[in-house]
């Protein structure tokens, strides 16, 4: 079987990884979580682009399936986890912890890359997830962390210790979680059949906006994604919260 490398699709895929794997540079060795979410959203653009050019192009390849979930696990696992352990560097402990206790509190931060693995995995064998998500997609918790560095180093708000930990635990659990959340793809532009989608942008808008006049934009970065969960959140207890 002839497999091909170098396709279209697989380059815009590679860009992805090139992509997160530079933010993670930028998080761990130059601290400057700024250019690392830029990075990330670049990252997310080609994660978009490459299926795609892959249709465009009539370019659907089982190597592009496997790269695009290798260079996710970089992009939207591992950096969005070095970006959280950048921010965790100087942060402060409401506790008197010995040093070695806070570096088990800074590693455990990678627990998330971990589950952003299992995340990946379970994706490319379920079935089930072809028009909504089991647990919380891995580009959302990338952009949720970078959002929260790019606060973090514009804006100077720093979180102790504890929370950083949390917030990388509490987004590990999500992402292999069972809770259904929904696809922004659109089929149609029916309003019954996309309301949930419609709902979510109309609010994510004035978010942007509200934010934009009340403090600074990059507070509606990680705050969209708050809101996006708590949809899903309500959306998977009305129909049952069924887990399979």
């Amino acid at each position: 079987m002839k497999i091909r490398l170098f396709t279209i699709p697989n380059m815009v895929t590679l860009g992805n990884l090139m992509c997160g794997s530079c933010a993670t540079v930028a998080a761990m060795v130059y601290g400057d979580l700024v250019v690392a979410f830029w990075l990330i959203v670049a990252a997310a653009v080609c994660d978009f682009a490459d299926g795609a050019v892959a249709r465009l192009l009539d370019q659907y390849s089982k190597l592009g399936v496997q790269l695009d979930s290798l260079a996710d696990m970089i992009s939207f696992g591992f950096a969005p986890a070095a970006i959280l352990f950048g921010m965790s560097a100087d942060a402060e402990s409401a506790f008197a912890f010995s040093d070695p206790l806070i570096v088990v509190f800074r590693m455990s931060i990678f627990l998330m890359a971990a589950f952003s693995a299992l995340r990946l995995a379970r994706f490319n064998i379920d079935d089930s997830q072809l028009d909504e998500f089991r647990g919380l997609p891995t580009p959302a918790n990338a952009i949720f962390c970078a959002g929260l560095g790019l606060i973090y180093q514009l804006d100077g708000v720093a979180l102790p210790l504890e929370a950083i930990t949390t917030l990388a635990l509490v987004m590990a659990y999500l992402l292999v979680s069972p809770v259904r959340m929904f696809s922004l793809k659109f089929h149609n532009l029916n309003w019954r059949e996309n309301r949930v989608r419609y709902i979510f942008l109309i609010v994510a808008l004035l978010t942007i906006i509200t934010t934009a006049l009340c403090f600074h934009y990059t507070y509606s970065i990680p705050l969209i994604i708050v809101i996006y969960v708590s949809i899903s959140v309500l959306r998977w207890v009305k129909h049952g919260a069924k887990v399979d």
